[in-house]
């Protein structure tokens, strides 16, 4: 008889479920990036440990100035910034031809001379570093009568000006240096209102001649503007004598009100360079023809004269241009 086979009975698992779709694998979560840290306050330990450091320079010595006094990171750090507010917002200076202003190497910038105070000046000074694409320091040259105030003379130093001599400009060229001269001197910037825009004489052409014996190119920079900061409608002479001054000037606000007359007015200004006199044809010894140096003195003015008329007459108003 054959053995019976014994077959388990499974337990009844109900219909058969469907396969479950295998759900989609999820990204690994990504860590989320760090927030920026706010580096306003690295910018602002920065910026604070410059300051700290320009000031332990400077209370040291430890700065290099030149043969003539120029305080390179003073002027950089600090005068240039205080005139800037005077020469963007108050002024609203405007320059033209700065392409003729060489890169590198000696130049001599020749300006007319007007307004009172020179502060026709100084805004070059401005116009040259910051609207040149080197940022070039002008070396202006000056009268004996700026070194002997006691705060003007030596902050003048060390802003790069020195005397207005032919030896200082000869050697400041020779080195390679933009020199900045006004020839009309305390004629031009003491003259009245009714003769503003008017080019007084260019002395001598000494500046002619430091300009021949060095092989410097002559730019012509004509300034219109300056002549209607302080409008010089009178002279007290027995004052400008008492002070030891060329004049004391009397204008429709100073001294009628005290030291807010020094305030200048806000007149439009541009300043334009022109197109350099080259020197460099000629040779050391035509600096001795007084015929060359006054054909070249005449030249430069002329050039001068002509582009101040031409400025005025593209002016509309002193005030908005």
């Amino acid at each position: 008889m054959a053995e019976a086979r014994v077959i388990p009975i499974r337990g009844n698992r109900g219909p058969a479920r469907p396969a479950r779709a295998e759900e989609p694998s999820r990204p690994a979560p990504v860590a989320s990036a760090p927030e920026p840290e706010d580096d306003e306050g690295p910018a602002w330990e920065a910026a604070l440990e410059q300051v700290l450091e320009f000031l332990r320079r400077r209370l040291a010595g430890d700065y290099p100035i030149d043969e003539f006094g120029f305080d390179r990171e003073l002027t950089d750090a600090m005068v240039l910034p205080a005139l800037r507010p005077l020469y963007k917002r108050w002024f609203r200076v405007e320059t033209i031809g700065t392409h003729h202003i060489p890169e590198t190497g000696g130049a001599l910038i020749v300006a007319n001379h007007s307004g009172t105070l020179p502060l026709d000046a100084v805004m070059t000074t401005v116009a040259v570093h910051d609207d040149h694409p080197s940022h070039r320091h002008l070396r202006l040259l000056g009268a004996d009568l700026m070194f002997t105030m006691p705060v003007s003379g030596s902050l003048a130093r060390k802003a790069g000006a020195t005397l207005a001599c032919n030896p200082d400009a000869e050697r400041l060229m020779t080195s390679g240096e933009l020199v900045g001269v006004f020839p009309e001197g305390f004629k031009g910037i003491g003259k009245p209102f009714r003769d503003r825009y008017k080019l007084q004489r260019f002395g001598r052409g000494g500046f002619v001649s430091a300009a021949l014996r060095t092989g410097v190119p002559i730019i012509p920079c004509s300034i219109v503007g300056a002549e209607e900061i302080y409008p010089k409608i009178g002279d007290l002479a027995p004052l400008a004598r008492l002070f030891g001054a060329p004049y004391f000037p009397v204008t429709p606000t100073f001294p009628l009100l005290g030291p807010a007359g020094l305030i200048p007015l806000p007149s439009k200004w541009y300043i334009e360079f022109g197109e350099p006199i080259r020197t460099d044809d000629h040779t050391p010894a035509d600096a001795d023809d007084p015929m060359l140096v006054f054909n070249l003195t005449d030249q430069v003015r002329e050039t001068i004269q002509h582009t101040l008329y031409r400025l005025l007459s593209q002016r509309r108003n002193v005030f908005l241009g």
